[in-house]
Parts: structure tokens; sequence; C-alpha cells
């Protein structure tokens, strides 16, 4: 085909697959500008429209607005740098849209109230510094204050959620709910209560050496008798019992009696409190985390098993 062939609106149609129209509309706003008119007065174009009209319809379906789509077939603008820029605006399109369907999904799935959905609403739509500062308050009302409050740092960054740039529908969703949790007076309680009982256990082992604080040592203890099905009712049981009702009289420094088997019972049903249990669920959520492992059925058994041993 020779460089200075010269095409209708209709045949430049047929070539790029565009209507007359569509050709017509283009052409009125100079981003396909006819190369020569006919004798009869027909818009008459060059084959470099043939590449402009492809290029056109592909960035128009990219979402590219006409102006700007001129500028970068007049060369004014860098395809490269429009392409970039559009990019980040559909990014933040893509979030703002993920986050409404996040919201929406929550409250099909909760049945919530409109007081209910307007909170989740804000609570999706926080900044990175709101988010933090709403996390910070929670960990400050369950952590602060304590003498052993250095000891718990570890503690406060393994549960301080961090939601990423570009989140999945169920990490805002889990976010969300997170946020609900981190608000809530009577759970902020709850956590407070299990991390002063912890608190004062590791005062106590600070004076004595390293050691492991209660929750963990019922778990290395009854874990493995929940696994081989003992009966936290049966014989086989007691000397599990008596071993961890040790444990917790030596960081207490107090003797194993009814009074402390009490207490230890109330300290483990605190830990176990399925609230708690959720907020770990949700925050590996968020973080990208693997699913927390559940430790309601030791914790259940080792109560079972304390509260069968002791008078009440």
């Amino acid at each position: 085909m020779h460089g200075d062939t010269l095409y209708s609106i209709g045949e430049l149609a047929r070539r790029t697959g565009l209507t007359v129209k569509t050709i017509r509309f283009y052409s009125d706003r100079g981003i396909v500008a006819p190369t020569d008119r006919s004798p009869a007065g027909y818009r008459l174009y060059g084959i470099d429209a043939v590449a402009r009209l492809d290029l056109v319809r592909t960035l128009r379906e990219l979402g590219l607005d006409l102006p700007t789509i001129r500028k970068v077939v007049d060369r004014e603008l860098s395809l490269p740098e429009v392409a970039a820029a559009h990019a980040e605006a559909l990014a933040v399109q893509i979030r703002v849209l993920r986050l409404q369907r996040a919201v929406l999904t929550a409250v099909a799935e909760r049945g919530s109230t409109p007081e209910e959905t307007e909170l989740m609403h804000r609570l999706a739509q926080l900044s990175e510094d709101e988010r933090r500062r709403l996390i910070g308050d929670f960990l400050d009302a369950v952590f602060g204050g304590l003498d052993a409050a250095p000891a718990f740092a570890g503690v406060m960054r393994s549960m301080t959620p961090e939601l990423p740039d570009s989140p999945e529908t169920e990490q805002i969703q889990a976010w969300v709910e997170l946020a609900e949790m981190s608000l809530d007076p009577g759970f902020r309680a709850a956590v407070r209560r299990m991390t002063e009982g912890q608190a004062a256990e590791q005062a106590r082992s600070g004076l004595m050496g390293p050691r492991r604080d209660i929750a963990a040592a019922v778990r290395a203890q009854a874990g493995p008798a929940l696994t081989a099905g003992i009966d936290p009712a049966s014989a086989q049981a007691d000397p599990i019992v008596a071993a961890f009702t040790a444990h917790y009289a030596e960081l207490l420094g107090r003797p194993d009696d009814v009074e402390l088997r009490r207490r230890l019972a109330t300290r483990l049903e605190r830990v176990n409190d399925p609230r708690r249990e959720r907020y770990l669920q949700l925050l590996a959520v968020v973080n990208g985390w693997p699913a927390p492992e559940s430790l309601a059925p030791v914790f259940d058994w080792s109560v079972k098993a304390l509260r069968i041993r002791t008078p009440q």
C-alpha cells in the first residue's frame, strides 16, 4: 500500500472496526484530522489515521478521557507518564471499591443496623495514621501503666494490625471487625484483666529468674493430655493438674492450696475468653499470617480438671 493512499471514513471504519459515527466524532474533536477532502467535500484520511485510531481505541478501553488522548496522540504528553498517572488513579478507585464491597458484604452477612453500617463504613475508610491511633489507644488501655509494661513490648507489637496498601476484601472485613472489638469497653476491660494477671506473674518471676507464663505452662501440660483423650475427671489427669498448679504456685510464691487453684481457674477462664481468640484470628487475616491454632479446647480441659478438684 502506498503511503499517499487516502481513505474515506467508510473505508477507515472497515479497516479499524470503528463506526463511521465514532470516527467522525474523533475527527470533529481534532483527534484524527483528515488529510484532504474529496471533490465532493468528503473527508479523506491517510494511512497514519489507522494507527492513531487503533491507539485511541486502546486508550479509551483503558479508561482515558478524550482530552488526554488527544495530547498523547499529538505527542504533547508522554504515553508512559499518562499510563502511570492513570494506573495510580485506578488503584485508588479499586481500593475504594474494595472498601465499599467489604462493608456491603459484611452488612449483608451480619444483618447490621443502619448505625452499625455507618460505623463499619467509617472504620473501613480510616487512613493509616487514624488506624494506628485507634489501635494505639486500645493497646494503651490494655497495657498502659503496668509496672511490667516494658516486658509487654513484644506482645503489643504482636497484637498490632497492619493493613496492607492493597488489602483483599477479607482483610478489610477483618480490620473492620477487629476495630469494632478494640473500641468495645467490655473487651478492653477483659483484656486488661488478662494483662494484669500476666504482669503480676512476670513481676514475681523476675525475682526468681525466667519462668514460663501460666498459659504456656498449661498448654504444655494439658495439650498432650487432650490429644491423648484423657478425661479431665479421671485419675490420669491428677498429675497433669498437679504439675501446672505447682508451676502457678511457684510463679506467685504461694502454696498450692484451694485458693490458688480457684485463682488459677479464674485466670485460665479469662485467657480463654472467645473474644480474645477472635481478635487473634482477625489479626492473622489482616496481617496475612497463618491462622492461629485454637487453644480453647486445652483451656476448657484445664479449667474443668481444676474445678473438679477444687471445693467450691
